[in-house]
Order: C-alpha cells, then sequence, then structure tokens
C-alpha cells in the first residue's frame, strides 16, 4: 500500500542507557563473528598506516615533539572507539588542533597544554551527560565548510618553512601576515634538499592516489624520502636530528602540576580545546554516517572525547578528536565497527615498540608533504565553489568565517559564522511570509466531486512512499529530517513533496543531496515534488539534479512520472 507519511515526527525519548551505551556493545549484542574481526583486523592495520605518519606530523606542527602524536592515537583513539557513540570514529590527533595547540605550547609550555587537555575533556563529559551536544548540530553547513577551509590555509602557512628547509631570523610568528612577512624575509635562506624532498613526498602521494588508490601512499612517500635522504646522505632535517628520535614505550600517567592560577590561566584554552574538539569529532561522525547509512549518538561520543582527552593528557598525549579523514579511510576499507579503531591503535602501539628507532630516519620535509596533501583535501574545493555560487547570504556566511578564522581567531570564526547564519535564516523567514489576497475561511469547505476516474493504483503501490515536509527546512532541523530520510533504502520509489516548504537554506540542500546519493547506491527512484523555483535553484546548485534525482509539480505529475517508467523497469 502506497505510505504517506509526515517527515517530522517525534520518536519516543530513549533512556540514559539507550542513549550512553558505547557503539562497540550495540556491535557485540548484534552478533560478533570472526569474519567481522578480520574485517575490522584490516581496517584498523589501513588506518593504522595512515595515522603513523600524520600522528608525528600533527604532533611536529603542534609544537611538541613527535611521540606525543602517537600517545594521542593509541590511548586517546582507543577509548573513542571503545566508548563512543559512532560505528566507525577513528580518534587522534587532528589537523585543526594545530594552530590552537602551538599557542597553547607557546604560552604555557607543554605542562600547561596537558592541564588544558585534561579540563577539555571534563567540559567534553559536562556537555555530553547534559545533553547539550544535539546542538551542535545546528552550526549552518557555510560556517563548517568556511571553518574547514579557513583551518586548512592556516596549516599550509605553518608548513612553508619545513617544506623549504628556511631559517627564519627568529621565532616563526602566529598570525598569518607576520608570519608570510617572516618567510618572505628568509626566502634567501632556501634549503634546495628540503624543497626535492617535499615535492618527492607530495608527488608519490598524488601519484599513488590516482593509480594504486588502494596503497597506503602516505607510508610509501614517508619510507622513500627518508630512503633517499639516507642512502644520499642529503642535508635535510630529520626527527632524529631535531628531537633525538622517539621512545619505543608509553610514558607513565602522571597529572600535570595543578594549582587554582594555573587552571585559571590555561581556562580559555581548554574551553577552545572542548568547543573545537565537539564540532570536529561531530562532523567527523557525521560523515560517516552519510557512507554507511548508519547514525551516530552525538552526546555518546561527547562523553567518550572526554574520557579520551583525559586520558591522553594523563599518558603524555595532546588534544584527542574525531579524524575525518582517518574516519573514512576506516570505513572504506570495510570497518565492520569500533573494534576497528582500537586495532588502529593496538597496531600504533606494536609498530612504535618495534620500529621506533627508524623513526630517527623520517625527513621533517617529507612530514611537511603530507600535512600539504592533507590541507589540500581538507579544502573542501567543490562545496566552497557551490557555497559561493548558491545565494550571496550563503556566501557571506561562508566568507566571514573563512577569512576570520584565517586572520583573526577560530572560535571567533565559528561564533561569528553562526551569528550571521542565524541572522540570515531570520531574514529569509521574514521575506517568505505571504498574505493571501482572498478570504479563506477557518475550515475547510467541500468541493465538487472530480471528473476524473478514481485510480485504484494509488492506493496499492507497494514500492513508492511518499515523505511531506512541511515548514521550513534550514539547519536546525536538518538532523531530524536527515534521521527520517534515511529509511528510504527499504523502497523502489521514493517522492519527497516540498510544496509545504517555504524555504531551503545550504545546510538543508545539503542533507538532501547526500539522501539523494544513498538513493542512487540503493537503486530507489528519487523524485522531488512541489519546489518552488527558489527551492529547485537551491538544490540544483547543490548537484541536486539528474541523474539523481528528477522534479515534478506535486505528487501526482510524480506518480505520472513512476507510470511511465515502469513498462521500461
Amino acid at each position: 500500500m502506497d505510505q504517506t507519511q509526515r517527515a517530522v515526527h517525534q520518536p519516543a525519548r530513549p533512556t540514559f542507557s539507550e542513549l550512553f551505551t558505547p557503539k562497540l556493545v550495540t556491535v557485540l549484542r548484534e552478533g560478533y563473528t570472526l569474519t567481522h574481526f578480520k574485517a575490522d583486523a584490516i581496517a584498523g592495520l589501513t588506518v593504522a598506516i595512515v595515522a603513523l605518519p600524520l600522528s608525528m606530523a600533527i604532533a611536529i606542527a603542534s609544537g611538541v615533539t613527535p611521540e606525543r602524536g602517537l600517545y594521542t592515537s593509541i590511548i586517546g583513539g582507543f577509548l573513542v572507539s571503545a566508548l563512543g557513540g559512532s560505528r566507525f570514529q577513528i580518534g587522534g590527533p587532528a589537523g585543526a588542533f594545530i594552530v590552537l595547540v602551538a599557542a597553547t605550547v607557546a604560552r604555557v609550555g607543554v605542562d600547561g597544554l596537558l592541564l588544558a587537555t585534561m579540563m577539555a575533556g571534563v567540559f567534553l563529559l559536562a556537555i555530553g551527560y547534559l545533553r547539550l551536544g544535539t546542538y551542535i548540530k545546528f552550526i549552518p553547513y557555510p560556517v563548517t565548510v568556511g571553518f574547514t577551509a579557513g583551518i586548512a590555509v592556516i596549516i599550509f602557512s605553518g608548513q612553508i618553512v619545513e617544506l623549504f628547509g628556511l631559517k627564519l631570523a627568529g621565532k616563526e610568528p602566529g598570525p598569518l601576515v607576520p608570519k608570510l612577512i617572516a618567510i618572505g624575509e628568509a626566502a634567501g635562506t632556501i634549503n634546495l634538499a628540503a624543497t626535492a624532498v617535499a615535492a618527492l613526498t607530495i608527488i608519490t602521494i598524488a601519484m599513488l592516489k590516482r593509480f594504486r588508490p588502494k596503497w597506503p601512499a602516505m607510508l610509501i612517500a614517508i619510507g622513500l624520502a627518508s630512503l633517499v635522504v639516507a642512502l644520499l646522505a642529503m642535508p635535510a632535517e630529520t626527527i632524529g636530528t631535531r628531537f633525538g628520535g622517539i621512545p619505543r614505550s608509553l610514558q607513565w600517567p602522571a597529572f600535570p602540576p595543578l594549582s587554582l592560577d594555573r587552571i585559571i590561566d590555561v581556562l580559555p584554552d581548554a574551553i577552545a580545546f572542548a568547543l573545537l574538539g565537539a564540532i570536529e569529532s561531530l562532523l567527523s561522525a557525521v560523515v560517516a554516517d552519510g557512507m554507511t547509512g548508519r547514525r551516530h549518538r552525538s552526546n555518546c561520543e561527547l562523553v567518550a572525547q572526554g574520557f579520551a582527552n583525559i586520558a591522553s593528557a594523563l599518558f603524555g598525549g595532546i588534544c584527542t578528536t574525531g579524524t575525518i579523514a582517518r574516519t573514512a579511510t576506516n570505513v572504506r576499507a570495510g570497518a565492520h565497527g569500533p573494534v576497528s579503531g582500537m586495532m588502529h591503535s593496538a597496531i600504533l602501539l606494536a609498530l612504535m615498540l618495534v620500529a621506533a628507532p627508524l623513526a630517527s630516519y623520517i625527513p621533517l620535509a617529507a612530514l611537511a608533504g603530507v600535512l600539504a596533501v592533507v590541507c589540500w583535501n581538507m579544502f573542501e574545493k567543490q562545496a566552497f565553489a557551490t557555497l559561493l555560487r548558491a545565494s550571496r547570504g550563503d556566501a557571506l556566511v561562508l566568507m566571514a568565517t573563512f577569512l576570520i578564522v584565517i586572520f583573526r581567531d577560530l572560535t571567533e570564526g565559528i561564533v561569528v559564522g553562526f551569528a550571521l547564519g542565524s541572522i540570515l535564516f531570520i531574514d529569509r523567514m521574514a521575506k517568505s511570509i505571504a498574505v493571501e489576497a482572498d478570504h479563506q475561511s477557518l475550515v475547510q469547505e467541500d468541493v465538487a466531486d472530480r471528473a476524473s476516474a478514481y485510480d485504484s493504483s494509488e492506493a496499492s503501490d507497494a514500492d513508492t512512499v511518499v515523505y511531506r515536509i512541511s515548514g521550513a527546512f534550514f539547519f536546525g532541523a536538518a538532523s531530524t529530517v536527515g534521521t527520517v530520510l534515511d529509511r528510504i533504502a527499504d523502497q523502489r520509489n521514493f517522492i519527497l513533496d516540498c510544496s509545504a516548504v517555504p524555504f531551503f537554506d545550504s545546510t538543508a540542500a545539503n542533507v538532501i543531496e547526500g539522501a539523494a546519493h544513498k538513493a542512487k547506491r540503493a537503486g530507489v527512484r528519487f523524485i522531488i515534488s512541489g519546489a518552488s523555483p527558489q527551492t529547485r535553484r537551491m538544490l540544483i546548485n547543490h548537484g541536486v539534479k539528474r541523474p539523481l534525482v528528477t522534479y515534478a509539480a506535486s505528487i501526482t505529475d510524480a506518480r505520472a512520472q513512476l507510470k511511465k517508467a515502469a513498462p521500461a523497469a
């Protein structure tokens, strides 16, 4: 029978136990077999190979020693997977934290960084247990794109010195403009050997990604660069020459120096770590949801991030968060559940115990090359261009967030972007109000019967489901509607009626795009009916067009499309 449902409804409120039960427990309850373990072991190995150079590169770029990045992936990453609310999340040090961590180390030292990380973990526990993680989903899509792009630019600017082996006259400035000025003044000190190593690393990664996408490109590139530098005795700085190598074991857990004055001193850093960690982790979980069709539990995920940051700091690690690139790698490698993330941490520990001496030969220019590639991938070029074309309002939010993150501060960028997005929403809602010229009765009046014959197929089509969205579809409603749209894979035909939607924003369009891709993968025909010209233009600008979806003027026209296609099917 044809099903017509409302897209937004009130589900039963979950209990505390249901809300905070780790996904690991859920997976084990489903029945965990040897086949599942093999899939998780292979995925864990794949992610560990990617995480090994990245963890060290991010730590060095953050102003700490490389082993602290490994501690973060081993301790923090294990707890994120074991306790988290996302089935595929991989935790560890993230590029998004480089700027904040480096500034904190420069101001209060490593001990202050560890204390701020522990305090951030406590804040994340509070956010999760108070169930405030749901509200983080209200961040508009242009803000997340602009924020991520801004971080990519900042990280890349911080790698220029290592990429070219420059020798600065003094300490490298933190802000972008002074940093570029200092780099320009040091242009005459370029090290051709370091430049060649960085170029070799980047080219190797690019070529392997193109011709051998399943190979561990970053690890191969690092290994090749290290071999070339060692065999040719190239004058390029390595982990060994700068840091003396990395230890072959974890350090014993220990609390950093603690006092009231110290807590007050690092409080702003801890708040920034917690906010950025919450945003980055939930963004990563959303990416995994989009790739797999599963749904994460945001508050449980934040609780896991809280415990992971506290434990990471106790063992000398830095900030732990969900990592988008490694999580996506985990999904593509065929992971079944959280065991893959736990395996990734265990394999990293084994590699550190066995192969730590070899890390001394890794050139710093090669690690900078790896981060340059990460920055290129972080900058979502297609999404950035789409938002610039979508509307002037979305372009304003995007560019304001992007420029403030680059030239001012990460947190300010998010706050200003969110405020502009909210103002834009209010403006659009005000303009969406229409006053009808005719007098409409409060009670629906009788109308004459239609002359057309009754079509019984409209009441017996078991392969078609119709959802109707009523009201403004904006970033605040995106999560709720997205949850409902996850169910479309169970049908052959799906009609989404948007005739009662006054407007879509870019976040909503991004949700529909994800649902359309899921429908295509499942072989579901997706038709959008009743969309206004403005809504249709917004959706098309975001890639919601043929062959992903077709458009119809009404539900009746959409059913007519399905009937015409039925003989061909």
